[in-house]
């Protein structure tokens, strides 16, 4: 397998991941979201807070391999 083929691959897989996102049950916020969230919450839906920001961390990992890709 040539590495162009490599990298193609990877880079399909990391689409595909990123799609998956904002198809879930819990969509993937952005940062602007999940600060306003935070703010308006009071402390209250802490569970849903912790899965959006999973899910916002896991987005910016795709991100930065992507990037170095």
């Amino acid at each position: 397998m040539t590495k162009e083929l490599k990298v193609s691959k990877i880079q399909q897989w990391l689409n595909d991941q990123q799609q998956m996102l904002d198809r879930g049950i819990v969509a993937t916020p952005t940062e602007k979201y999940l600060e306003r969230f935070t703010a308006a919450n009071g402390g209250s839906g802490d569970f849903l807070l912790m899965q959006l920001a999973k899910n916002y961390g896991y987005q910016l990992a795709l991100d930065n391999l992507q990037n170095e890709l």
